[in-house]
């Protein structure tokens, strides 16, 4: 039986990161150094210079059981982020909890693409957004935090994810709305000029050989992508009759390998006339980005 974490009474702030550390890898987790490091980091409420400076210091004595507690939650898988309750994407800070999915950074590219295009086609414009799946509410938050003048609203099948997301949106200043249901039905007869998703992605049969803290600890519903990983894009293409009129800027986030089927699924939708792939920093196919480019400015 695996045992637990304790941290002795007068330990310095440095013993307490090298002993974390210790522990957590003796538990098989990932990077113990950076996540002993973002716990100490959270129960001390130090980050920056402050932190480093206070390695000397003596542990305080009535923060020990909350150390040893998110200690102890990391070695069992959790994430983090859960653990801290927060995450930082594109410069903001977002609440996590196990209702959402964690914001990845390679998410960050797709964001800037959305804003790149979107301002080439709507230099001085107000487009329409939607942002479908949007979980802790990252992509639509950012956009408007980003893009003040576009109109985004966003939806997810989880009321539970919905609240999280609103709480991130008035956290950070952001008139955002959001609509429950599945993928764009909630938007059902109204006219979007763009489109954003990161959905659901991961193949069914890949899940249980996923990474402890993603299968154990983040929700199925925004893990899988069905067998092959691709059914929330071909329904979302299917579902595009329920709008208007095609969204002229479709950007989607998806898993490594599938970036040639996804950009063909748009192909043969027809909507738009160009499409690009977009690497992350891994040089993995990220996202596909559908572009019409005869749209007329507003």
């Amino acid at each position: 039986m695996r045992q637990e974490f304790n941290l002795p009474q007068g330990s310095s702030n440095r013993e307490a990161f090298v002993k974390a550390s210790s522990f957590l890898e003796d538990c098989g987790v990932l990077e113990p150094q950076n996540n002993a490091r973002l716990l100490l980091m959270h129960v001390l409420g130090l980050e920056g210079a402050a932190y480093y400076m206070a390695q000397p210091e003596p542990f305080p004595a009535q923060r020990i059981t909350a150390f040893t507690d998110a200690v102890n939650r990391k070695g069992r898988g959790e994430p983090a982020q859960y653990i801290i309750g927060q995450q930082e994407f594109y410069g903001l800070q977002f609440e996590v909890t196990p209702a959402v999915l964690i914001p990845r950074p390679e998410t960050e590219l797709l964001v800037e693409a959305i804003m790149k295009h979107g301002d080439a086609l709507w230099p001085s414009g107000t487009p329409r957004v939607i942002d479908i799946g949007t979980g802790s509410g990252a992509i639509a938050v950012t956009l408007k935090t980003a893009r003040p003048r576009w109109d985004v609203a966003a939806s997810d099948i989880s009321a539970d994810a919905l609240e999280v997301a609103a709480k991130n949106a008035a956290a950070n200043g952001a008139a955002v709305s959001f609509r429950e249901g599945d993928l764009l039905v909630p938007f059902a007869g109204e006219r979007f000029d763009i489109l954003v998703s990161n959905p659901p992605y991961i193949p069914a049969g890949d899940i249980a050989g996923l990474q402890r803290e993603v299968r154990e600890h983040e929700p199925r519903t925004a893990l899988d992508g069905g067998p092959d990983g691709l059914a929330p894009y071909r329904i979302m293409m299917t579902q595009l009759d329920l709008l208007a009129a095609p969204p002229a800027l479709v950007g989607f986030e998806l898993g490594e390998g599938q970036a040639q089927d996804v950009a063909e699924l748009l192909r043969q939708a027809g909507h738009w006339d160009q499409i690009e792939i977009v690497s992350d920093l891994a040089g993995i196919e990220r996202h596909v980005i559908g572009i019409h480019t005869k749209v007329t400015k507003l």
